[in-house]
């Protein structure tokens, strides 16, 4: 047996008297941020020094395991009580995992992703992937999500007109009324904002502390929330610009699409789409030139069915510049686009595959058709390169693309390396439900819009509703075991760098708006009426969640409105509009004081997160790095709470004080520092009931 290093006296006089310290498990630290491994992102051949905290003179040994190999570590520096172990290793081309092993007398244990285990736990090992990064830009950047019909009108030329033409059962239709409630069936229901109201807007936007943008669709599509993409080619001129606006609009009782004249001349007119994609162009040297980037929303698993390939309406027959669509003619150029399973059915075949059976979301045949994987891989390459220059791509329903898990994985992966040689600093980020970990092995997506590391347990824990507010779970609420369980599991399934720039949303256009989960009611608006979503809604809570969000590892996204108070069920109740000269202001004010201080310290955008404490409807966890500490404590109970907190493991001194940065309560909150004392690592204090608490190591 290797004898123990023996640090000082009484370490000696402990092992003369048979008697070990105790280990301090909760001090043990590693992860894949910067302080920890230099450079996180290694390439094949960089020399990366891989570092370990423990306790000062607390541990016998540390070891580095990896594959087969066992390397000792050294104490690299003392400070602060920590002892930093560190040890170098050669980056060749292949992954490499690695865990730690600790030794002290006759106890062994293991550090891993989740931390202390007494075994080996291979699904929970660090991970390196030499030449995978993620942008620098995206790391913690501050988001905003828009569904641009919704945020604001800047021309009202460009407005879709009633009756233009017929889509799913109705006309379009365009609402007058600006802050009325969306129909239950409102996709061809249009409020008339657009890129240029954007435009006009990015003042707030900046005010706001927004660093990247994410559109939701803004490519040629009928329908309001623009999934159904019609040509992938060109911006909506209902968006953009319409310069030569003829024709006709239906006559009441006419549903048939070949006679809209008027959409036909708005969407296929190449002044009409050449003019809008400038106007892009336009918005993109703005939000550039203010430091922000533009992310926009890539739907390839499927199209629309007004899409040019398929031609369904007959929108582009006969019209010059156009291909007959595969719906109308089987002798179609884009015939193999699709999958038809009755090839007796020209013209007019409707035998097509529908995602999820939906005739309207044709589903692409990748696997049918080389030209349109190129035609696709082409649409990834041409938005983020000159003159578009778009900062990255969401992806829609990424998993579903293609009719197998091996083609899916093989396309994402040519996907990412066109993308990446347009573009080397652009972000590619999937919609995923579920555990994303084989797409994120740093050769297809950099990360993830983060549902189960994020918007799904904070939302259980500070509100007990389910992300559609579909149900109440009286269980779940408070739950901090299973808050922290879910979370640590989940974050392992990213790397680092993928999860330092996960999308972390309280809501979106998918899901109830987050502050409407606040009042509990179990439901849809179809069936409790859209006032209910406003009804007994606690701004509390959501401040609670705003604090966690923008503490927490990850890329803080901000649903339009959110910031403003805006509620709502789920799609499409959440899809309400911009609440201009009706915002909450003290809400807007608290939002744009929580940006700034993200945005303000590095060890909340990119630092390291370890749990401190918790019990239920109590969460605290540090954010830190070598040079910033925090302490943030989340009480989602009605009453007071008393604490007594060991900040040990937040890399505090001893003896210090913690500054008050943040502080909600009530209706109001505080940025006013207030000082606490820490002694012996320990801070006692009384936190009020639905309140949060953003605390710094002072200076």
């Amino acid at each position: 047996m290797e004898a123990p290093k023996v640090f000082d006296l009484n370490q000696k006089l402990f092992y003369m008297m048979g008697v070990r310290p105790i280990l301090r498990k909760n001090v043990l630290f590693s992860d894949g941020t910067e302080d920890y491994r230099s450079p996180a992102e290694p390439k094949a051949g960089d020399m990366v020094t891989i570092r370990f905290r423990t306790a000062k003179n607390n541990v016998d040994g540390v070891w580095l395991c990896m594959d087969d190999r066992k390397i000792s570590m050294e104490i690299e520096e003392t400070a602060d009580g920590f002892d930093y172990y560190a040890c170098k290793i050669l980056v060749g081309g292949e992954n490499i995992r690695y865990y730690f092993k600790i030794t002290t007398g006759f106890l062994e244990c293991y550090y891993d992703r989740r931390g202390v285990s007494r075994e080996v736990r291979n699904e929970y090992a660090f991970r390196i992937v030499p030449g995978f990064s993620t942008p620098d830009w995206a790391k913690g950047a501050v988001m905003y999500q828009l569904l641009v019909d919704r945020f604001y009108s800047g021309d009202p030329v460009n407005d879709v007109l009633d009756q233009e033409y017929h889509y799913i059962g109705v006309y379009s239709q365009t609402v007058k009324n600006w802050h009325k409630y969306p129909a239950e069936f409102d996709v061809a229901e249009f409020y008339g904002g657009d890129l240029q109201g954007v435009i006009k807007k990015l003042d707030y936007l900046q005010e706001l502390g927004v660093e990247a943008i994410y559109f939701n669709p803004l490519f040629v599509s009928p329908s309001s929330h623009k999934y159904d993409i019609q040509d992938y080619d060109y911006i909506d001129p209902h968006l953009g610009v319409i310069v030569e606006d003829e024709g006709e609009i239906l006559k009441e009782g006419d549903t048939c699409n070949a006679h809209s004249t008027r959409y036909m001349n708005r969407v296929t007119n190449k002044k009409n789409l050449e003019a809008s994609n400038q106007l892009f162009v336009r918005l993109v040297e703005e939000v550039h030139s203010r430091g922000m980037k533009v992310i926009l929303d890539g739907v390839f698993n499927h199209c629309g069915s007004f899409n040019k390939w398929l031609d369904r309406e007959r929108i582009y027959e006969g019209k010059e510049g156009y291909q007959p669509g595969a719906y109308v003619s089987e002798d179609s150029p884009y015939r193999d686009f699709f999958q038809f399973h009755n090839e007796q059915e020209w013209p007019c075949n409707g035998s097509y595959d529908g995602w999820w059976g939906h005739d309207t979301l044709p589903k692409l045949n990748y696997e049918g058709s080389g030209e349109l994987c190129d035609y696709i891989l082409g649409i990834a390459r041409k938005w983020v390169s000159p003159p578009y220059n778009a900062d990255g791509w969401r992806l829609d329903v990424a998993a579903d693309l293609g009719h197998s898990a091996e083609f899916n994985h093989q396309f994402w992966r040519r996907f990412r390396q066109v993308v990446k040689e347009a573009n080397p600093d652009a972000i590619v980020l999937a919609e995923h439900y579920g555990d994303p970990v084989e797409w994120l092995c740093g050769d297809q997506w950099d990360t993830v819009m983060n549902y189960d590391a994020f918007m799904e347990p904070i939302t259980w824990f500070l509100t007990g509703m389910e992300k559609h507010s579909d149900e109440y779970r009286r269980d779940m609420k408070g739950n901090f075991k299973s808050f922290e369980e879910t979370m640590e599991h989940f974050m392992t399934r990213l790397m680092t760098p993928s999860l330092q720039c996960a999308m972390n949303e309280l809501s979106n256009h998918d899901h109830s708006r987050f502050l409407t989960r606040t009042n509990h009611k179990v439901g849809r608006a179809a069936q409790l009426g859209c006032e209910a979503a406003s009804q007994d809604v606690d701004k509390t809570v959501l401040k609670e969640a705003v604090v966690f969000q923008m503490t927490w590892p990850g890329a803080p996204t901000v649903y339009y409105g959110d910031e403003a108070g805006v509620c709502g069920f789920t799609d499409p109740d959440n899809r309400r509009t911009y609440p201009w000269g009706r915002e909450d202001l003290e809400l807007l004010r608290f939002h744009k004081e929580m940006i700034r201080i993200h945005k303000k310290y590095e060890a909340l955008r990119t630092g390291s997160v370890k749990f401190l404490a918790g019990q239920d409807d109590v969460i605290c966890y540090t954010r830190f790095n070598r040079r910033e500490q925090f302490v943030i404590i989340l009480n989602n109970d009605t009453v007071s709470r008393s604490l007594d907190l060991s900040l040990y493991p937040a890399g505090i001194p001893k003896e210090c004080e913690m500054e008050q940065v943040m502080y909600t309560t009530g209706r109001t909150y505080s940025t006013v520092p207030v000082h606490y004392e820490v002694s012996q690592w320990r801070l006692q204090m009384s936190l009020p009931g639905k309140s949060a608490l953003v605390l710094k190591r002072a200076e």
